[in-house]
């Protein structure tokens, strides 16, 4: 299992292809990337801050769960912080598996986690000026399920 905080921004395809490249006993690999929105062309950046040492701390421990949770081969998740730009990529999950059901399964519980509960502190930058980004009902509802 591989965690990187990073401001660097990275390639998603040798990322994905480097992590499906090592794998030993899979028969399924999810990635999943997520981008920071545009909102309809109103955004135009957004500042990501972290505190070091905790954040790999607190994203570490959700990832043994997942592992504990699921039969998962291997699992990568990166996360970008500093100043990006719309449609950058933000942040990315991997999960391998001999079978579908537990890549998917691990892939989605981390993203709800990355997405609620990991330290990360998102401003929006856009027209009219910057704005902290607030937690979602909707994201805390999917945390539920898990």
């Amino acid at each position: 299992m591989r965690l990187v905080v990073q401001a660097a921004p990275f390639d998603l395809g040798a990322e994905a292809n480097d992590f499906a490249a090592g794998l030993r006993g899979a028969g399924a690999v999810v990635t999943f990337t997520g981008l920071v929105r545009d909102n309809g062309g109103a955004l135009s950046a957004m500042e990501i801050e972290h505190y070091p040492g905790m954040t790999e701390r607190a994203i570490g421990k959700i990832m043994d769960q997942a592992r504990d949770r699921w039969a998962l081969t291997d699992a990568l998740v990166i996360h970008r912080f500093g100043r990006l730009l719309a449609r950058e990529p933000i942040m990315m999950v991997a999960t391998a598996a001999a079978h579908r059901a537990d890549a998917f399964a691990a892939a989605e519980f981390l993203m709800d986690y990355l997405k609620s509960r990991a330290p990360f502190w998102k401003k929006e930058i856009g027209a009219d000026g910057p704005s902290w980004v607030a937690a979602r009902d909707e994201d805390e509802e999917a945390l539920k399920r898990w």
